[in-house]
């Protein structure tokens, strides 16, 4: 997650290279954007802040193995004894012009991807079977979706011919230096603080796919620092913040050993 405090209504976000620039070129083309990357590296974030820089509103859908393409196009629904249609998320943000961002589309069910299609081709457009509607989608609208892959299987993936309907920008963790700096600044500890707890982080990572399924995201750090910026002992802000949201297993390679216990002091 590359955060900074914002100086305005645009969401505060630090690049980590050209993926701005990348952004707003999709946007201006026209092209729908793939963003890929571990969980907490920033990519929520990185929409938010774009969509309010380029004066855009934002429909985020958090998706799931229950959703459904009606959840995302719409239904009809009683209100007051009478039947009306009632737009979804996805539809409102093709008539409003907007972004609609998919966060984890793989969890979704699978007719979410052909209701994308459409929107994700020459045509742009939304068909509303169930009013009768095709909704062309105007050039200010821009799809956006993500996921992690390090959550991937065979059984939750995204097909290649959906994937290749995509312009993706793929994100990690920032370099040592520039996570040091964007943690100290959203938490407020000092810099020489934060750096064992960024070494420490990134030793945990280096376990991703061996002890622990996903390593200590940029948003957890900040969460630790904050933490111990308001007075917590600096080993339980680690142990609540860095340890136990990654796993339930006891006495583990994970915990801290007394290397670690020694870094975080």
């Amino acid at each position: 997650m590359h955060l900074r405090h914002a100086t305005s209504q645009i969401p505060a976000y630090a690049p980590a290279g050209n993926e701005c620039a990348l952004f707003e070129t999709a946007w201006t083309r026209q092209l729908p954007l793939l963003l890929k990357g571990p969980t907490g590296c920033g990519k929520t974030r990185f929409v938010g802040h774009m969509a309010a820089k380029l004066g855009l509103p934002l429909a985020t859908v958090s998706c799931h193995d229950d959703l459904a393409a009606a959840d995302l196009t719409g239904r009809y629904l009683l209100k007051g004894g009478d039947t009306v249609w009632v737009d979804g998320p996805l539809t409102r943000a093709v008539r409003d012009g907007g972004v609609c961002y998919l966060d984890e589309v793989v969890e979704a069910r699978k007719d979410v991807a052909v209701v994308l299609h459409p929107l994700t081709d020459d045509r742009r457009i939304l068909p509303l079977e169930r009013t009768g509607e095709q909704l062309e989608a105007p050039s200010s609208f821009m799809l956006v979706v993500s996921y992690n892959p390090g959550y991937q299987s065979l059984l939750k993936t995204l097909k290649p011919s959906t994937r290749q309907r995509f312009v993706a920008i793929e994100f990690d963790f920032l370099p040592k230096a520039r996570e040091i700096e964007v943690v100290a600044e959203e938490s407020g500890l000092d810099a020489a603080r934060v750096e064992p707890l960024v070494e420490l982080a990134r030793r945990l990572r280096a376990l991703k796919g061996h002890d622990l399924e996903e390593g200590v995201s940029t948003r957890l750090l900040v969460y630790c620092a904050s933490l111990i910026d308001a007075g917590l002992d600096p080993r339980d802000a680690v142990r609540s913040a860095m340890i136990e949201p990654l796993t339930d297993e006891a006495g583990c390679a994970h915990r801290p050993s007394r290397t670690d216990a020694a870094v975080i002091r």
